[in-house]
């Protein structure tokens, strides 16, 4: 059996409706290919530029986005991000719930920065995520799906105090829009996507008619269509927003394979790439995810078994994973059952698209895991 009918294979046995995905070194496109349904109830085929909504893969984008404007002086990795953005000055972080369930606050004992956001460090969560989180909102008002208001919540600890993932990388999209004065999708699309070529990435509040619909099992395990659109929101969400192709994101994989720069374009210098790529936690263990909502996302672990790290923007895994990607490589995943890597050392990096919920489907995984093995073998 081929590598690539293995891979369908897997695909196939996972019963996603659909999924695209590609394989790129630093010049070329080694693999690509679409298979299933963009949309399951209509049988709509998923072709390889269908567009599809990457979720969290967009905080990737966002994270290079401060990282130009770190580079030009406009933003600093740790002074207080306060001076950018006033709401983050006096930051409250959560100690508990009274007996009538009343939030019990306590103000942070140092300032965020713009690496505490970047690295999921600053102390924020997602009410799917931290059970804190869920139950603050239910005490204090659950905001409205979009809005602003989901972003503004108390830290669950001091800066710098621990790894949580949350909505940092929405902050980090504030940053950037207070500092460029463009919206974000103008910013990305002005220094990013444009230089690139990724012309169909985009924050969309109504997505094309032939885009890929977002999927869900139901109790007969028969596909059923979410209406759900990220997009769509008071903010242009950093931390999730953006909607894409393969092709688009297997772009921006190539660029930083190649140490910022692809087809002439320079993103960001050579020396970020590397900032952004190497450990920035310390002795913080990153990237294990809890849930509050298992319908939304599954707990989530990308290698249990390794002490893994966080760069500026990355999941990196400190060991190489046999027949796979070597150590030090950069990764993360967006919530409808998308991942993707960067394996800067052998010079290779894939993604891999899919539009089911929730989040860590075991089926996508397996899937996702066998386009790496194909990528070394």
């Amino acid at each position: 059996m081929t590598t690539e009918t293995a891979l369908a294979n897997a695909i196939s046995e996972a019963g996603l409706p659909g999924a695209s995905a590609m394989i790129v070194d630093r010049d070329s496109v080694r693999f690509s290919g679409a298979w299933g349904h963009a949309d399951a109830v209509a049988a709509t085929p998923m072709k390889l530029d269908t567009i599809c909504q990457i979720a969290s893969m967009t905080k990737a984008l966002v994270s290079v986005a401060a990282m130009q404007l770190v580079e030009q002086g406009k933003l600093t990795l740790d002074g207080p991000i306060g001076e950018a953005l006033p709401e983050l000055a006096d930051a409250q972080v959560l100690t508990g719930f009274d007996a009538d369930g009343t939030p019990q606050l306590r103000p942070a004992s140092r300032p965020i920065t713009l690496r505490h956001l970047l690295t999921h460090t600053a102390g924020f969560g997602y009410h799917f995520v931290q059970s804190e989180v869920l139950r603050y909102f239910q005490a204090t008002g659950m905001p409205a799906p979009g809005s602003k208001a989901n972003y503004q919540m108390p830290l669950l600890f001091d800066p710098g105090e621990r790894w949580e993932y949350g909505v940092s990388t929405d902050w980090v999209g504030m940053a950037v829009e207070a500092v460029s004065g463009l919206s974000l999708g103008e910013y990305l699309e002005q220094n990013i996507c444009g230089p690139l070529g990724m012309t169909d990435t985009a924050f969309r509040a109504v997505l094309p008619d032939d885009a890929a619909k977002v999927h869900v099992r139901g109790p007969d395990g028969n596909l059923a269509v979410l209406p759900i659109s990220l997009g769509a929101g008071e903010i242009q969400s950093g931390g999730g927003g953006l909607s894409s192709t393969a092709p688009d994101y297997a772009k921006f994989l190539q660029m930083m394979l190649r140490g910022g720069e692809l087809g002439g374009a320079r993103i960001i210098s050579e020396a970020t790439v590397k900032e952004m790529s190497r450990n920035q936690v310390g002795d913080l263990r990153a990237g294990y995810m809890g849930s509050a909502m298992p319908e939304l996302a599954q707990p989530y672990d990308t290698f249990p078994d390794q002490e893994t790290k966080w760069g500026l923007g990355f999941l990196i895994n400190p060991d190489p994973i046999e027949g796979g990607r070597s150590a030090g490589s950069l990764a993360w995943a967006g919530i409808f059952n998308s991942y993707y890597w960067i394996d800067s050392t052998a010079g290779i990096a894939g993604v891999f698209v899919s539009q089911l919920s929730p989040f860590g489907d075991p089926g996508a995984l397996e899937a996702f895991g066998v386009l790496e093995q194909m990528a070394y073998a």
